[in-house]
Parts: C-alpha cells; sequence; structure tokens
C-alpha cells in the first residue's frame, strides 16, 4: 500500500493535467477524431465507456495462499485486462457503444465485465493472468513487461470458447500476414479428445460457453505487436508513426508507460498522450445473483490523464482488433501507407510471407491440462458434475 500511495504522488506531481488545453487540434482516442471546441462532451464520454481496471483488495488469494491485491505489482496486468477488455467490446458492442452511468446495458457487457472480475473462476482475473505468467518466468507478485502481458492474453485466449478470439503476438518486429490468415482461418478442433479437453475447461474457467458451439470463419484478431521504440529513452523518429497507430479505426491503444509504471495509452493530443491510470486502489466488486455487476468503479469518470510523447519508456506493445478479414486488409493497407512510407527507421515490419529462417508456423491450441492454473480439480467425475449443475442453472 506504501508503494501504491508512491506511485500515485509520483504520477500525479509529474503527468497529470486536470483540463484539456484550449486548442484546434483534433484529439485522437481509439481511432475516433474529436475537437475540443465543438465536442469536448463527446470526446469526455467516449474515454469514460472504456472499460478501466485498476488494483483492487480483499479479492480471495491468488493460488489460495498467495496475495489478496495487486496494489504496487499489478499495474501491467490491469492495463493488460483494459486492452483486450477494449477489444471485446469491439466485438460485441461495436466502437461507437457508449457507457452512461446508471443506464441498463446489454446482457453482453455484463457478460464481457465478468470475464475481468478478480475471481479465480473468471477467464482473464488478475488469478488467471498473474499464474499462467509463472509460465513465463514471472513469479505471482513481480512486475510485468509489455510482452510478458502478451503472451498471457495469448494463452488465456485459447480456453475463452465466447469470444473465440485469435490472438497474434509478432516476433522481432514482424507481422506475418500469412501467418495471421492461417491462424484465423484455422478450422475448428473436432476430434472427440479436443471436445473432451474443451468440456473441461468450460467448468475450470467458468461463464464462457460457447452455446452455438465451435464457430466457423474468420476468427476475430486481436493483433499484439511489442516494440522496443529505442535505448533508454525513445527515439523521436519514431513520434509520428506512434502516433499515427492511434488513427487507425482497428487501434485498441496501446500498453507501456515508465520502468515498473505501466498505463494504457488511448489517444493523444498534440505530442502529448492521453491515458487511463490503473494506479487507483479499490475494493473488490463481484456480480450480483442475477450475473449483473455494480460497474461504476470499472469507468474513469475524471478528466484522463496525460503525458509528453517523449517521457514514455522505448517499450511498449500497440494493440489492434480486426473483426472480420476486410478489417486486417484495410489495417494492412494503412500500415503500407502510414507506417511503412518513411525510409528511414521502421517502427516494425509488415510482410506477406513466413520468413523462411523462422521455425514453421503453427496455430496455438489449447494445452492439454485441465486448467490454466487456478485450482486443479483432481476428478474428471467431479468435473463434468459440475458442467452439469450450471447448465441446469442456466437453462
Amino acid at each position: 500500500s506504501v508503494l501504491s500511495r508512491y506511485e500515485n504522488q509520483i504520477t500525479i506531481l509529474s503527468d497529470y493535467l486536470e483540463e484539456f488545453p484550449e486548442t484546434d487540434e483534433p484529439v485522437w482516442i481509439l481511432g475516433r477524431q474529436h475537437h475540443l471546441n465543438t465536442d469536448k462532451s463527446k470526446l469526455l464520454l467516449d474515454i469514460s465507456a472504456r472499460l478501466w481496471f485498476t488494483y483492487r483488495r480483499k479479492f480471495s488469494p491468488i493460488g489460495g495462499t498467495g496475495p489478496s491485491s495487486d496494489a504496487g505489482w499489478g499495474c501491467m496486468l490491469r492495463c493488460g485486462q483494459m486492452m483486450l477488455a477494449q477489444a471485446l467490446i469491439c466485438r460485441h458492442l461495436g466502437r461507437d457503444w457508449q457507457w452512461e452511468k446508471h443506464k441498463k446495458q446489454p446482457e453482453e457487457y455484463h457478460r464481457i465485465l465478468r470475464c475481468f472480475l478478480d475471481r479465480k473462476d473468471c477467464c482473464y482475473s488478475i488469478h488467471q493472468m498473474a499464474q499462467m505468467g509463472v509460465g513465463e518466468g514471472k513469479s505471482i507478485g513481480e512486475w510485468f513487461g509489455p510482452n510478458t502481458v502478451a503472451q498471457v492474453l495469448k494463452k488465456l485466449a485459447l480456453f475463452d470458447e465466447w469470444n473465440s478470439l485469435a490472438v497474434y503476438v509478432s516476433m522481432d518486429n514482424t507481422v506475418v500476414i500469412e501467418d495471421i490468415k492461417k491462424m484465423c482461418w484455422s478450422p475448428p478442433q473436432s476430434s472427440s479428445a479436443a471436445h473432451s479437453s474443451a468440456h473441461m475447461h468450460r467448468s475450470a474457467l467458468g461463464r464462457n460457453k460457447n452455446t452455438a458451439g465451435f464457430c466457423t470463419g474468420w476468427k476475430p484478431l486481436l493483433l499484439i505487436i511489442p516494440l522496443r521504440l529505442g535505448i533508454n529513452h525513445i527515439n523521436p523518429v519514431y513520434i509520428d508513426a506512434f502516433k499515427e497507430c492511434f488513427k487507425m479505426p482497428q487501434s485498441l491503444g496501446a500498453l507501456g508507460g515508465k520502468p515498473n509504471n505501466a498505463y494504457y495509452f488511448i489517444g493523444f493530443l498534440g505530442n502529448e498522450l492521453i491515458y487511463l491510470d490503473p494506479h487507483t486502489t479499490q475494493s473488490f466488486v463481484d456480480s450480483e445473483e442475477n450475473g449483473t455487476v455494480d460497474d461504476e468503479s470499472f469507468h474513469c469518470q475524471q478528466a484522463p490523464h496525460r503525458m509528453k510523447i517523449m517521457n514514455l519508456d522505448p517499450s511498449v506493445a500497440l494493440g489492434f482488433f480486426c473483426k472480420e478479414e476486410c478489417d486486417f486488409d484495410n489495417w494492412c493497407s494503412l500500415v503500407q501507407k502510414e507506417i511503412l512510407k518513411q525510409q528511414s527507421l521502421r517502427m516494425f515490419e509488415l510482410v506477406q510471407k513466413h520468413p523462411p529462417h523462422w521455425p514453421p508456423f503453427i496455430p496455438p491450441t489449447k494445452p492439454e491440462v485441465t486448467t490454466t492454473g487456478a485450482e486443479l480439480i483432481e476428478s474428471t467425475d467431479k468435473l463434468f458434475e459440475l458442467e452439469e449443475e450450471f447448465e441446469i442453472l442456466t437453462v
């Protein structure tokens, strides 16, 4: 808690500016342009509609005996949750969906929110992310970097049948079109073993059953590009291309910040980045009996934080969401036009074919385990009993 308060003080002193300046320059938020002089209220509504995940306290101990708060260490995990939540909102509700306090929201919204509650049985909870991070060499309670969070989300998404995302994390600053299309058009698992494995995972993770069964066709794409935009400081040559990414309609913003101090960047104004800050500690919130969530603490209703882009740590991860193949094709065209047009240092590469010197690309599949890192359920029979009880309750 002392570390959390220290981080909050540093953030307020160095970055926080309560009001936007008087300017004719446009503000870009996740692919949408706003003008302060004419639609400031729309801008603030757009920002408050993003799901805001912060430190929480008093949740069930991670792993049964671990921490019951992520204050001081979970900020990058929370930023990863925010980026993924934005992808799910675009997938189910659309980019133009707006949130209003006390207004009834569709079931899909509450279902998205339930994926991130601080419970071991929620697909993208702090529990699941922290324990999946152990496989990436991170102890529970240790700070994550942008690439580690991307790898954790990639693994957890394999267990999430309702959202059915294809998560691609680029390697060596290179996005391979051929590999992405192979992954997004990958046929569903059909063997009895795969079905049995999926059957078990639905119980272990809970609340993510796909009632329509396995889907076919293009799987919505979450594209994450980890980058190093300099050595100790961001190289100014990358700034224009970095800002251009926030203008793309597929934008999910960026993960980054300062050493051991992560933010979720959602846009920019001039040479200042706009971000959501997870460094506020709130109490654990669970869902109600009817499945809804008291959601007021999951939306930032204050003027957003800003920081000068040159203060950004060079280690970042860009995020993009392509619901349909045409969205991805459009993104590729925008990258060719706006990012790769510079003949000097490129922020990343976009190539058509899989590099021949790389190992063969194999679309990721669900590991043959009965849990992602939460409690092991020892008896398969008990697992199927839980599944049947859950189905009866939901009929």
